[in-house]
């Protein structure tokens, strides 16, 4: 008995001491888990906006109106592009009053009535926030009047076509819906307005209009 005891007790040593000298067991460190992007923007989305405009070097006024669109994200990118579309009812006004001399005070009225844009938007988003540029199509109504006292007044309506250009921020602050802050350039052709049968042209006009909007998003 003592000799098969003291057998296994060799046979243990034997055995831990061979599993001591074997290399160490080599370790493989997991992959890294795929990011994957909180917030996708991808979808359609309709939305409410308004704000302020002005011509540089003319009137000045407020707006509001609508907003449709369409995202792109791929899924792992942070590129966002889309197509929008808006419009909006306004009153950015101006009247300027000049003396001709012999008592001959002409006063010269402007006011776009409304406006809107096609537009290609291209962004990066950062989880909830998309900063994006946009451009393309853009168009206003507008309406000019002359009147002077004792020669009556005369007015015209034109729509002016051109291009508008800009960008802005965007926020995803619950699952379907997001805030907006955008700054626009408008550049619209020159048209030419008849008061009474006497052609004027309106040359360009140039618009800044900042707005702000909510926009509802379709999942």
């Amino acid at each position: 008995m003592k000799q098969l005891l003291l057998a296994g007790v060799a046979l243990s040593v034997a055995t831990a001491a061979s599993a001591a000298d074997l290399p160490a067991r080599p370790y493989a460190k997991a992959p890294p888990a795929a990011v994957v992007a909180a917030y996708n923007w991808s979808g359609f989305y309709i939305g409410a906006m308004g704000g302020y405009g002005s011509e540089t070097g003319g009137g000045s006024g407020g707006f509001g109106g609508g907003t449709i669109g369409y995202n792109w994200q791929f899924p792992g990118s942070q590129f966002v592009f889309g197509i929008e579309v808006d419009a909006a009812g306004a009153s950015i006004k101006d009247s300027v009053t000049e003396d001709f001399g012999g008592g001959l005070l002409v006063t010269s009225e402007t006011k776009i009535n409304s406006f809107g844009s096609v537009t290609g938007r291209a962004g990066f988003a950062i989880d909830a926030a998309l900063l994006y540029a946009k451009g393309g199509y853009a168009w206003a109504n507008n309406k000019a009047s002359l009147s002077a006292v004792g020669l009556g007044s005369f007015s015209d309506s034109q729509t002016h076509t051109g291009f508008t250009i800009g960008g802005g921020l965007e926020y995803m602050f619950a699952p379907n819906w997001s805030a907006k802050g955008e700054y626009m350039f408008t550049s619209l052709g020159s048209e030419t307005y008849n008061f009474g049968g006497i052609p004027a042209d309106s040359g360009t006009i140039d618009l800044h209009t900042f707005k702000v909007g909510v926009n509802y998003h379709f999942r």
